[in-house]
């Protein structure tokens, strides 16, 4: 095929999602040839100008060979968003530096690999309250566990995702049940929002556990948080999704997505269209 202009990446094994398909039509009213391939796919990168990270959401069963074929396009060609913000935000102890810079967070432990397991443990065991134990790296809330800190079942789960690597510890924040709220910004500009509601009697907002997605429109609070946290990345993207719960009355980052988020443009009228003109200019530029 001749080369086209953008290129959407992917995970091989991914059945076509509708949101990549509606960016596709939209770039090509935009007149910019895209086309949709696995980050893995033996393909001349270097032919293309634009490399778009979406949805390459089988990256953290092979963290280190995509971390190691990030930096190599962005040396080949131009990958957004960043190598470096991508590293960055592969590890969720990326949430400490937002705290760092002022942004408010769910309160965060992070437990390494390396740590005594007993101390590790222990940390958990003590804590008051429900907590949420998963991995540091990882997508789609796969691996996290809800349970009291004296719960034999989550030490034990804890125990099993620390011998495999680092690990958060969270208070559990009972307003994620009903819902957990996501930004989308295109070029740090906001375009829409959804709430992410868990089914009855689960925690977890992913549709593969029941989840569903409304159209939201966050008020000035979420918004003024979501946007401190939108610089702590230190170079710009192109696309951003800050996912917020209310804890203790207030909007908190449970995460700030900036490798391969799930962007909803289904759910937004206009959403793929203001992500396409986004990806144009970058093409441009």
């Amino acid at each position: 095929m001749s080369h086209p202009e953008i290129v959407l990446v992917t995970a091989a094994d991914l059945p076509a999602q509708r949101d990549t398909e509606l960016l596709v039509a939209e770039l090509a009213r935009e007149g910019v040839q895209a086309v949709v391939l696995p980050w893995d796919d033996p393909f001349d990168w270097t032919e293309v100008p634009l490399v778009v990270l979406r949805t390459p959401w089988d990256y953290y069963h092979r963290l280190d060979e995509f971390l190691a074929w990030t930096a190599h396009i962005d040396r080949v060609t131009r990958l957004h968003n960043p190598a470096a913000v991508v590293t960055w935000n592969s590890h969720k102890g990326y949430l400490l530096d937002l705290q760092a810079r002022g942004v408010p967070i769910l309160p965060t432990q992070l437990l390494q690999s390396t740590d005594d397991p007993a101390v590790a443990l222990r940390a958990i065991n003590s804590a008051t309250g429900e907590l949420v134990v998963k991995p540091a790296v990882g997508v789609g809330a796969i691996g996290a566990k809800r349970g009291r800190g004296d719960d034999p079942a989550l030490l034990q789960h804890a125990e099993a995702l620390l011998a495999a690597g680092d690990v958060l510890v969270q208070p559990f924040a009972p307003e994620v049940v009903h819902g957990e709220v996501s930004l989308i910004y295109f070029e740090d500009v906001f375009s829409h929002a959804v709430r992410k509601r868990p089914a009855a009697g689960e925690f977890r907002v992913q549709d593969d556990y029941g989840g569903t997605v409304h159209p939201y429109e966050p008020t000035q609070a979420e918004h003024e948080v979501a946007v401190a946290a939108l610089p702590v990345t230190q170079i710009p993207v192109t696309y951003a999704r800050v996912d917020l719960v209310h804890f203790e009355g207030s909007p908190a980052v449970m995460e700030l997505e900036v490798i391969e988020p799930e962007l909803f443009l289904r759910h937004a009228p206009g959403s793929a269209a203001r992500f396409a003109q986004a990806l144009k200019r970058a093409l441009r530029e």
